[in-house]
């Protein structure tokens, strides 16, 4: 799939991610743009998810018939097109004015899994809407309110829209020191509101001078005192099965298991939680060992290419999630660009497999890559 011309000049045409990155700035305001791409601190961890990939390096096997290639796979039982998810992000309005709508639109023709964020701005019941008729996997993301009533009552209305999975956020008790966002003193642009929460409680993302209203937000309204057992509350309340994202310890993932986890999002929340913090591709060999194939394993930050999602899948991943460059495609194009990026992964993955010797996903193992 091609973009839409941008302008007369192919050469202006993104033709990678990187390159959608650099497009995006342009079509976005400096808060916008820093929200979406800022880390924590000193931004340590989000450099250290990319390089970690770029550490890590390929060892393709040759003679290899790989005329046809296949992609699919599935994630709690449910078929993917291709082992891909995207990550769930706030406020994609501030992209585009379709924001989570135009994404699902795009995810769904892919035939790749969405997760929506509890912070979307467009509902949960809008954005499910474009899904009904194709039934691709999407999940909802929770944040535990220290309302509980609050909690609850999203829960329901995503089980009640058709969701096939909660992902539970449980790396951020407390939100990050982004400093990019305090600079800029983050607040959603007039129009722009907490689509699942405002609705119902009239909560939305306060004005502060010199601060991050989404800071301030977190502080005031996330409940900092999440512990394992209020996984067994969650399971109590919903039937359906529980993705735990932000995990980077094996002791933690078994846990998770232990608590009923049916998979695990190994994750650093893309660098904007906790500076310093190791990158998620190398948690991922300590996690996929722990949990020893009790669950499904996805990963995600820092994927920028198909070679990217090669090396997570060798390492034992089953899935990846991708985040910023879903924004940038959605800022670029809105649901054309968001089905572009989709589609220049898929590209690289395919050509990545061919000149690996692989013909499907399930000969992608521990021997095509070398972690020195």
């Amino acid at each position: 799939m091609s973009l839409p011309a941008l302008s007369n000049d192919h050469h202006c045409q993104p033709i990678n991610l990187f390159e959608y990155e650099q497009l995006a700035k342009k079509h976005l305001s400096q808060m916008a743009f820093d929200y979406y791409s800022s880390g924590a601190g000193d931004e340590i961890t989000l450099r250290d998810n990319r390089t970690a990939f770029e550490r890590i390096k390929l060892r393709p096997r040759i003679l290899v018939d790989v005329s046809d290639r296949y992609l699919s796979t599935s994630i709690l039982g449910q078929p993917l097109q291709l082992p891909l998810l995207i990550a769930p992000m706030a406020f994609q309005c501030l992209a585009h004015p379709d924001g989570e709508v135009a994404t699902a639109l795009a995810a769904t023709s892919a035939g790749v899994g969405m997760v929506l964020s509890t912070m979307s701005t467009k509902s949960m019941e809008e954005v499910a809407t474009v899904n009904h008729k194709q039934k691709s996997l999407q999940w909802f993301q929770l944040y535990i309110h220290k309302d509980r009533g609050l909690t609850r009552t999203l829960v329901e209305r995503a089980d009640a829209a058709g969701y096939k999975a909660l992902c539970l956020t449980v790396d951020a008790p407390v939100l990050g020191q982004r400093e990019r966002d305090q600079r800029n003193a983050f607040t959603l642009p007039p129009g722009l509101h907490l689509a699942n929460i405002a609705s119902i409680s009239g909560l939305d993302i306060p004005q502060q001078q010199g601060e991050s209203g989404l800071f301030t937000y977190f502080a005031q309204q996330l409940n900092p005192a999440v512990t394992w057992r209020d996984l067994e509350w969650l399971q109590s309340i919903s039937p359906l099965p529980l993705v735990i994202k932000g995990i980077l310890r094996g002791d933690d993932a078994v846990r998770a298991v232990e608590y009923g986890a049916k998979a695990i999002v190994v994750s650093n929340h893309g660098g904007r939680q906790l500076d310093g913090a190791i990158a998620s591709l190398d948690a991922l060999t300590e996690i996929v060992a722990a949990v020893d194939g009790r669950v499904e394993v996805l990963l995600d930050g820092g994927i920028r290419r198909g070679t990217d999602i090669l090396k997570a899948l060798a390492i034992g991943a089953k899935a990846v999630m991708i985040g910023r460059p879903i924004l940038w495609g959605l800022a670029v194009g809105g649901q054309a660009g968001v089905s572009h990026v989709i589609s220049l992964l898929q590209n690289e993955l395919n050509v990545a497999m061919a000149l690996s010797g692989c013909t499907q996903l399930q000969n992608v193992d521990s021997g095509l890559v070398t972690l020195n």
